[in-house]
Protein backbone atom coordinates (compact mmCIF):
# COMPACT_ATOMS: atom_id res chain seq x y z
CA UNK A 1 0.00 0.00 0.00
CA UNK A 2 1.18 3.43 -0.84
CA UNK A 3 1.49 6.05 1.67
CA UNK A 4 -0.89 7.99 0.12
CA UNK A 5 -3.34 5.69 0.32
CA UNK A 6 -2.09 4.24 4.10
CA UNK A 7 -5.51 4.69 6.17
CA UNK A 8 -2.88 5.37 9.08
CA UNK A 9 -0.87 7.99 7.18
CA UNK A 10 -3.97 9.56 6.50
CA UNK A 11 -4.91 10.06 10.12
CA UNK A 12 -1.45 10.74 11.32
CA UNK A 13 -2.08 14.04 8.80
CA UNK A 14 -5.43 14.78 9.94
CA UNK A 15 -4.21 14.68 13.85
CA UNK A 16 -1.65 16.92 13.09
CA UNK A 17 -3.47 19.37 11.27
CA UNK A 18 -6.14 19.23 14.18
CA UNK A 19 -3.54 19.97 17.11
CA UNK A 20 -1.80 22.56 15.19
CA UNK A 21 -4.06 24.74 12.69
CA UNK A 22 -6.76 23.99 15.03
CA UNK A 23 -8.94 22.30 12.14
CA UNK A 24 -12.05 21.04 13.28
CA UNK A 25 -12.09 17.04 13.03
CA UNK A 26 -15.53 16.36 11.54
CA UNK A 27 -14.96 19.15 8.68
CA UNK A 28 -11.41 18.20 8.29
CA UNK A 29 -12.09 14.17 8.16
CA UNK A 30 -14.24 14.12 5.02
CA UNK A 31 -12.49 16.50 2.89
CA UNK A 32 -9.05 14.13 3.26
CA UNK A 33 -11.59 11.51 2.64
CA UNK A 34 -13.23 12.53 -0.54
CA UNK A 35 -9.49 12.59 -2.33
CA UNK A 36 -7.94 9.62 -0.59
CA UNK A 37 -9.13 7.29 -3.16
CA UNK A 38 -9.75 4.65 0.07
CA UNK A 39 -12.45 2.03 0.08
CA UNK A 40 -14.92 2.44 2.36
CA UNK A 41 -13.84 -0.18 4.80
CA UNK A 42 -10.43 1.90 5.19
CA UNK A 43 -12.14 5.28 5.39
CA UNK A 44 -14.17 4.28 8.23
CA UNK A 45 -10.88 3.36 9.89
CA UNK A 46 -9.38 6.42 9.17
CA UNK A 47 -12.91 8.26 10.38
CA UNK A 48 -12.44 6.05 13.60
CA UNK A 49 -8.83 6.51 13.95
CA UNK A 50 -9.02 10.44 14.08
CA UNK A 51 -12.49 11.09 15.94
CA UNK A 52 -11.27 8.59 18.82
CA UNK A 53 -7.47 9.58 19.17
CA UNK A 54 -8.97 13.37 19.45
CA UNK A 55 -11.88 12.54 21.60
CA UNK A 56 -9.32 10.30 23.95
CA UNK A 57 -6.31 12.36 23.63
CA UNK A 58 -5.84 13.23 27.06
CA UNK A 59 -6.10 9.52 28.10
CA UNK A 60 -3.47 8.88 25.25
CA UNK A 61 -1.13 11.50 26.36
CA UNK A 62 -0.78 10.11 29.86
CA UNK A 63 -0.46 6.49 28.74
CA UNK A 64 2.58 7.60 26.67
CA UNK A 65 3.80 10.44 28.69
CA UNK A 66 5.23 8.01 31.50
CA UNK A 67 7.68 7.15 28.70
CA UNK A 68 8.83 10.03 27.21
CA UNK A 69 11.40 11.82 28.49
CA UNK A 70 12.05 15.20 26.24
CA UNK A 71 9.37 17.45 24.56
CA UNK A 72 8.28 15.84 20.96
CA UNK A 73 6.94 17.70 17.86
CA UNK A 74 3.56 17.61 16.91
CA UNK A 75 3.85 14.70 14.07
CA UNK A 76 5.53 12.99 16.89
CA UNK A 77 3.11 13.74 19.52
CA UNK A 78 0.10 12.72 17.02
CA UNK A 79 1.49 9.29 16.42
CA UNK A 80 2.20 8.15 20.01
CA UNK A 81 -1.59 9.36 20.15
CA UNK A 82 -2.64 7.23 17.70
CA UNK A 83 -0.89 4.25 18.44
CA UNK A 84 -1.95 4.44 22.28
CA UNK A 85 -5.18 4.89 21.04
CA UNK A 86 -4.86 1.40 18.78
CA UNK A 87 -3.52 -0.09 22.16
CA UNK A 88 -5.88 1.09 24.17
CA UNK A 89 -9.22 1.64 23.14
CA UNK A 90 -9.08 -0.64 19.86
CA UNK A 91 -7.38 -3.57 21.11
CA UNK A 92 -5.52 -3.54 18.03
CA UNK A 93 -2.86 -5.85 18.80
CA UNK A 94 0.61 -4.74 20.33
CA UNK A 95 2.54 -5.75 17.26
CA UNK A 96 -0.02 -4.58 14.39
CA UNK A 97 -0.31 -1.26 16.16
CA UNK A 98 3.23 -0.22 17.10
CA UNK A 99 4.85 -1.75 13.58
CA UNK A 100 1.48 -0.01 11.61
CA UNK A 101 1.96 3.50 12.85
CA UNK A 102 6.11 3.29 12.99
CA UNK A 103 5.79 3.16 9.20
CA UNK A 104 4.13 6.50 9.08
CA UNK A 105 6.01 8.55 11.08
CA UNK A 106 9.30 10.43 10.33
CA UNK A 107 12.55 8.21 10.30
CA UNK A 108 14.09 10.57 12.14
CA UNK A 109 11.52 9.53 15.40
CA UNK A 110 11.02 5.85 14.10
CA UNK A 111 13.56 4.67 17.30
CA UNK A 112 11.47 7.18 19.69
CA UNK A 113 7.56 5.97 18.77
CA UNK A 114 8.64 2.31 18.55
CA UNK A 115 10.14 2.30 22.09
CA UNK A 116 7.74 4.56 23.26
CA UNK A 117 4.52 2.45 22.58
CA UNK A 118 6.04 -0.45 23.12
CA UNK A 119 6.17 0.66 27.14
CA UNK A 120 2.89 1.16 26.37
CA UNK A 121 1.92 -1.80 25.25
CA UNK A 122 3.25 -3.78 28.26
CA UNK A 123 2.67 -0.95 30.89
CA UNK A 124 -0.58 -1.28 33.32
CA UNK A 125 -3.59 1.36 33.18
CA UNK A 126 -3.93 2.77 36.27
CA UNK A 127 -5.06 6.02 35.62
CA UNK A 128 -4.53 8.98 38.40
CA UNK A 129 -8.60 9.85 37.91
CA UNK A 130 -11.73 9.91 36.44
CA UNK A 131 -10.93 12.69 33.95
CA UNK A 132 -7.85 11.23 32.87
CA UNK A 133 -9.38 7.91 32.29
CA UNK A 134 -12.44 9.07 30.13
CA UNK A 135 -10.05 11.88 28.66
CA UNK A 136 -12.38 15.18 29.54
CA UNK A 137 -11.24 18.62 31.05
CA UNK A 138 -11.25 18.51 34.63
CA UNK A 139 -13.30 21.54 34.95
CA UNK A 140 -16.25 19.27 32.37
CA UNK A 141 -15.90 16.54 35.00
CA UNK A 142 -16.67 18.36 38.14
CA UNK A 143 -19.29 20.58 36.89
CA UNK A 144 -21.34 17.54 35.64
CA UNK A 145 -20.60 15.57 38.83
CA UNK A 146 -21.54 19.06 40.48
CA UNK A 147 -24.91 18.69 39.00
CA UNK A 148 -25.79 15.44 37.84
CA UNK A 149 -24.54 13.24 40.99
CA UNK A 150 -21.53 11.16 40.50
CA UNK A 151 -23.40 8.24 39.02
CA UNK A 152 -25.73 10.18 36.26
CA UNK A 153 -22.20 12.27 35.21
CA UNK A 154 -19.78 9.24 34.84
CA UNK A 155 -22.50 7.53 33.03
CA UNK A 156 -23.31 10.16 30.33
CA UNK A 157 -19.56 11.16 30.29
CA UNK A 158 -19.11 7.21 29.43
CA UNK A 159 -22.08 7.55 26.88
CA UNK A 160 -20.47 10.55 25.29
CA UNK A 161 -17.22 8.67 24.28
CA UNK A 162 -19.11 6.08 21.93
CA UNK A 163 -19.39 7.49 18.62
CA UNK A 164 -22.64 8.97 17.60
CA UNK A 165 -25.17 7.22 15.55
CA UNK A 166 -27.00 8.40 12.55
CA UNK A 167 -30.23 8.33 12.79
CA UNK A 168 -33.08 9.68 9.82
CA UNK A 169 -36.10 10.45 10.04
CA UNK A 170 -39.09 9.57 7.10
CA UNK A 171 -38.23 12.50 5.28
CA UNK A 172 -34.62 11.13 5.04
CA UNK A 173 -33.08 14.05 7.25
CA UNK A 174 -30.44 13.15 9.94
CA UNK A 175 -30.58 14.01 13.03
CA UNK A 176 -30.31 12.89 16.74
CA UNK A 177 -33.29 11.44 17.84
CA UNK A 178 -32.83 14.11 21.06
CA UNK A 179 -33.77 16.56 18.76
CA UNK A 180 -36.46 15.03 17.27
CA UNK A 181 -37.63 14.50 20.46
CA UNK A 182 -37.86 18.51 21.13
CA UNK A 183 -39.33 19.10 18.28
CA UNK A 184 -42.20 16.51 18.94
CA UNK A 185 -42.31 17.97 22.18
CA UNK A 186 -43.27 21.93 20.84
CA UNK A 187 -46.74 20.19 19.89
CA UNK A 188 -46.94 22.02 16.25
CA UNK A 189 -49.89 21.06 14.49
CA UNK A 190 -51.35 22.40 11.10
CA UNK A 191 -51.91 25.85 10.85
CA UNK A 192 -50.13 26.91 13.69
CA UNK A 193 -47.95 30.39 13.80
CA UNK A 194 -44.18 28.91 14.82
CA UNK A 195 -41.36 30.98 15.64
CA UNK A 196 -38.41 29.02 15.47
CA UNK A 197 -35.23 31.48 16.99
CA UNK A 198 -32.50 30.01 16.88
CA UNK A 199 -32.95 27.57 13.25
CA UNK A 200 -29.86 26.87 11.78
CA UNK A 201 -29.30 23.84 10.26
CA UNK A 202 -32.92 23.57 10.30
CA UNK A 203 -33.38 19.90 11.45
CA UNK A 204 -36.22 21.54 13.88
CA UNK A 205 -37.79 23.76 11.98
CA UNK A 206 -38.52 21.27 8.96
CA UNK A 207 -39.98 18.76 11.24
CA UNK A 208 -42.23 21.56 12.51
CA UNK A 209 -43.26 22.40 9.32
CA UNK A 210 -43.77 19.31 8.14
CA UNK A 211 -46.93 19.06 9.95
CA UNK A 212 -48.04 21.77 8.34
CA UNK A 213 -47.46 24.39 10.77
CA UNK A 214 -46.07 28.02 8.99
CA UNK A 215 -42.92 28.59 10.99
CA UNK A 216 -40.37 31.59 10.95
CA UNK A 217 -36.89 30.33 11.60
CA UNK A 218 -34.46 32.86 12.12
CA UNK A 219 -30.75 32.77 11.97
CA UNK A 220 -28.02 35.50 12.86
CA UNK A 221 -25.48 34.20 10.12
CA UNK A 222 -26.64 34.52 6.29
CA UNK A 223 -24.30 31.34 5.68
CA UNK A 224 -26.53 29.23 8.35
CA UNK A 225 -29.60 30.68 7.64
CA UNK A 226 -28.92 29.39 4.38
CA UNK A 227 -28.44 25.79 5.49
CA UNK A 228 -32.02 26.48 6.70
CA UNK A 229 -33.38 27.32 3.35
CA UNK A 230 -31.57 24.80 1.17
CA UNK A 231 -32.99 22.18 4.02
CA UNK A 232 -35.92 23.51 3.33
CA UNK A 233 -36.08 23.72 -0.02
CA UNK A 234 -34.52 20.11 -0.72
CA UNK A 235 -37.51 18.89 1.58
CA UNK A 236 -40.47 20.52 -0.04
CA UNK A 237 -41.44 22.67 2.58
CA UNK A 238 -40.72 25.81 1.10
CA UNK A 239 -43.71 27.46 1.07
CA UNK A 240 -44.40 26.70 4.96
CA UNK A 241 -40.56 28.04 6.18
CA UNK A 242 -40.17 31.76 6.05
CA UNK A 243 -36.26 32.10 6.58
CA UNK A 244 -34.81 35.33 8.09
CA UNK A 245 -31.75 36.88 8.41
CA UNK A 246 -31.39 38.02 11.88
CA UNK A 247 -31.03 38.12 15.87
CA UNK A 248 -33.44 36.20 17.68
CA UNK A 249 -33.25 38.03 20.84
CA UNK A 250 -34.52 41.13 18.67
CA UNK A 251 -36.77 39.01 16.38
CA UNK A 252 -38.25 40.93 13.19
CA UNK A 253 -41.50 39.21 14.46
CA UNK A 254 -44.94 41.25 15.50
CA UNK A 255 -45.20 40.74 19.15
CA UNK A 256 -47.79 38.54 20.54
CA UNK A 257 -48.16 36.53 17.30
CA UNK A 258 -47.00 33.06 17.65
CA UNK A 259 -48.78 30.18 18.73
CA UNK A 260 -45.54 28.33 19.73
CA UNK A 261 -41.79 29.53 19.98
CA UNK A 262 -39.09 27.02 20.23
CA UNK A 263 -35.64 28.55 21.70
CA UNK A 264 -33.18 25.81 20.73
CA UNK A 265 -30.14 28.07 22.41
CA UNK A 266 -26.64 28.13 21.58
CA UNK A 267 -25.00 26.41 24.77
CA UNK A 268 -22.09 24.88 25.98
CA UNK A 269 -22.24 21.44 24.30
CA UNK A 270 -21.69 19.45 27.38
CA UNK A 271 -24.11 16.91 26.35
CA UNK A 272 -23.61 16.70 22.85
CA UNK A 273 -19.83 15.80 23.42
CA UNK A 274 -20.15 11.90 21.25
CA UNK A 275 -21.04 14.36 18.49
CA UNK A 276 -18.38 16.75 18.26
CA UNK A 277 -14.82 14.46 18.57
CA UNK A 278 -12.42 17.96 19.53
CA UNK A 279 -15.67 20.18 21.33
CA UNK A 280 -14.36 18.96 24.81
CA UNK A 281 -11.24 20.88 24.01
CA UNK A 282 -12.47 24.31 22.25
CA UNK A 283 -14.88 24.84 25.30
CA UNK A 284 -13.66 26.57 28.39
CA UNK A 285 -15.57 27.01 31.92
CA UNK A 286 -16.19 30.80 31.54
CA UNK A 287 -18.26 30.36 27.95
CA UNK A 288 -20.76 28.16 29.96
CA UNK A 289 -21.66 31.58 31.63
CA UNK A 290 -20.86 33.64 29.06
CA UNK A 291 -23.76 31.79 27.37
CA UNK A 292 -26.02 31.89 30.10
CA UNK A 293 -26.92 35.65 29.14
CA UNK A 294 -27.45 34.85 25.51
CA UNK A 295 -30.20 32.33 27.12
CA UNK A 296 -31.78 34.84 28.82
CA UNK A 297 -31.90 37.19 26.18
CA UNK A 298 -33.73 34.64 23.92
CA UNK A 299 -36.21 33.69 26.36
CA UNK A 300 -37.16 36.83 27.20
CA UNK A 301 -37.73 37.90 23.06
CA UNK A 302 -39.61 34.64 22.90
CA UNK A 303 -42.27 35.49 25.75
CA UNK A 304 -43.00 38.41 24.07
CA UNK A 305 -43.95 36.84 20.85
CA UNK A 306 -46.39 34.90 22.37
CA UNK A 307 -50.13 35.42 21.91
CA UNK A 308 -52.47 34.30 24.68
CA UNK A 309 -52.83 30.61 25.46
CA UNK A 310 -49.78 30.20 23.40
CA UNK A 311 -46.66 27.71 24.34
CA UNK A 312 -42.82 28.80 24.55
CA UNK A 313 -40.34 25.38 24.31
CA UNK A 314 -36.66 26.04 25.75
CA UNK A 315 -34.09 23.25 24.94
CA UNK A 316 -30.24 23.26 25.15
CA UNK A 317 -28.29 20.19 24.20
CA UNK A 318 -26.10 20.31 27.60
CA UNK A 319 -26.50 19.40 30.97
CA UNK A 320 -25.35 22.14 33.55
CA UNK A 321 -27.72 23.33 36.03
CA UNK A 322 -26.72 27.09 35.20
CA UNK A 323 -27.67 26.81 31.47
CA UNK A 324 -31.01 24.44 31.73
CA UNK A 325 -32.55 24.77 35.32
CA UNK A 326 -31.32 28.29 36.53
CA UNK A 327 -32.33 29.84 33.58
CA UNK A 328 -35.86 28.24 33.40
CA UNK A 329 -36.31 29.53 37.33
CA UNK A 330 -35.46 32.46 36.29
CA UNK A 331 -37.79 32.88 33.58
CA UNK A 332 -40.47 32.05 35.42
CA UNK A 333 -40.03 33.76 38.70
CA UNK A 334 -39.89 36.89 36.39
CA UNK A 335 -43.13 36.15 33.94
CA UNK A 336 -46.05 34.66 36.54
CA UNK A 337 -47.90 34.22 33.70
CA UNK A 338 -46.17 31.65 32.31
CA UNK A 339 -47.27 28.41 33.58
CA UNK A 340 -44.91 25.20 33.20
CA UNK A 341 -45.99 22.14 31.56
CA UNK A 342 -45.64 18.66 32.27
CA UNK A 343 -42.47 16.87 31.26
CA UNK A 344 -42.72 14.96 28.30
CA UNK A 345 -42.72 11.17 28.49
CA UNK A 346 -39.86 8.29 28.73
CA UNK A 347 -36.95 8.60 27.81
CA UNK A 348 -37.30 11.97 29.38
CA UNK A 349 -37.25 12.44 33.19
CA UNK A 350 -38.56 15.09 35.20
CA UNK A 351 -35.83 17.90 35.94
CA UNK A 352 -37.07 20.82 37.47
CA UNK A 353 -40.24 21.97 36.04
CA UNK A 354 -38.69 20.64 32.90
CA UNK A 355 -37.34 17.43 31.70
CA UNK A 356 -33.60 16.02 30.88
CA UNK A 357 -32.44 13.29 28.92
CA UNK A 358 -29.04 11.57 29.33
CA UNK A 359 -27.09 10.35 26.96
CA UNK A 360 -26.73 6.93 28.18
CA UNK A 361 -30.56 6.09 28.92
CA UNK A 362 -31.49 6.01 24.91
CA UNK A 363 -28.34 6.80 22.98
CA UNK A 364 -29.11 10.05 22.21
CA UNK A 365 -27.14 13.67 22.86
CA UNK A 366 -28.18 14.98 26.54
CA UNK A 367 -30.44 17.14 26.63
CA UNK A 368 -32.68 19.85 28.69
CA UNK A 369 -36.42 20.76 27.95
CA UNK A 370 -38.58 23.32 29.86
CA UNK A 371 -42.22 24.02 28.68
CA UNK A 372 -44.59 27.22 29.53
CA UNK A 373 -47.76 28.13 28.52
CA UNK A 374 -48.86 31.89 28.18
CA UNK A 375 -51.86 32.41 30.34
Amino acid sequence: MSGATDPRRLALDALVRIDTEGAYANLLVPTLLARSGLVERDRGFVTALVYGATRMRRACDWLVDRFVLRPVDPPTRAALRLGAYQLAFLDTPPHAAVDATVTVVPRRTRGLVNAVLRRVAEAPRDYPNVGTRLSYPDWVVDRLVADLGETAAVGALEAMNEPAEATERADGYVQDRASQLVAESVGPTAGQRIVDLCAAPGGKATALAATGATVTALDLRPARAGLVAANGERLGLADRLAVVVGDGRRPPVRPASADRVLVDAPCSGLGALRRRPDARWRIDAAAVDRLVAVQRDLLEAAVALLAPGGELAYSVCTLTRVESLAVAERLGGAHPRLVPLDPPAAPWEPWGSGARLLPQVAGTDGMALFRWRRD
